[in-house]
């Protein structure tokens, strides 16, 4: 099993299912982290028994969406803990249902920030912590439809392509800089919301959060030395 025994992780949308699943595994594993996102109120709600905590810190009020809040989030972290080894974002939405003609492009517009601007602002202020230490693993969640665009789900497959190609272009730039960055590329998560909305399917077939989670962890790991840029499926038996 990989160690990320006193390594420093950011963990974005940390009250989501995705982001539960990866701080629990990350801290087993030895990890203090920061835990972000736009509510206090259900960062304390997910994580009361580590308010307090010197080993990990709630952040909270963080709107992803608004580079300054996030560079300011990530150099107060940086601040108490001396060191930022990883960065894992699982903020992302999901919309779609009309065809392209019919999908307002406000619809575009929130896609876009929801799943590629919060990654993009997470990835830019990280970063230059990490050329000075010359070490540091980042994460980013894509999704089966960044590979293939399907009918009326236009927007949400270009968002989640483009976090495809983010993760590659920063891979390439960082590669000699001893900074990894890799993207992981889920089937259906199998999470409350994704039941209700799809009663009927065969749950058995999706993706557990914490299979998910194991994936993040490896390519956090010193085990995960050589993988840089790759898009890693986890499609469960889907």
């Amino acid at each position: 099993m990989s160690s990320l025994k006193d390594k420093v992780v950011i963990i974005t949308g940390a009250v989501g299912n995705l982001g539960r699943a990866v701080a629990g595994r990350v801290q087993a594993q030895g990890s203090k982290t920061i835990l972000v996102d736009r509510s206090s109120d259900r960062l304390r709600e997910a994580y009361g028994d580590l308010k307090g905590s010197t080993q990990h810190w709630l952040a909270g009020e963080v709107d992803m969406t608004d580079p300054k809040a996030v560079a300011a989030m990530v150099a107060e972290a940086h601040k108490r803990f001396g060191r930022l080894d990883g960065l894992v974002n699982t903020v992302g939405g999901f919309r779609g249902g009309k065809p392209v003609h019919e999908t307002d492009l406000a619809e575009w517009d929130f896609l876009y920030d929801i799943n590629v601007r919060t990654a993009l602002h997470a990835c830019r202020a990280v970063i230059p912590y990490m050329l000075q230490a010359q070490r540091g693993r980042i994460v980013n969640v894509a999704s089966r439809n960044a590979f293939q665009g399907s009918p009326h789900y236009a927007a949400y497959s270009a968002a989640k392509t483009a976090v495809l190609r983010l993760t590659e272009s920063l891979a390439g730039e960082l590669k000699t800089r001893g900074i990894n960055v890799n993207c992981i590329v889920p089937g259906t998560i199998d999470t409350p919301q994704n039941r209700e909305a799809m009663p009927k399917a065969d749950f058995s077939t999706w993706v557990p959060p914490e299979d998910l989670a194991h994936v993040a962890a490896f390519l956090l790991s010193e085990e995960a030395r050589s993988v840089t840029g790759a898009a890693v499926p986890v499609y469960g038996r889907s």
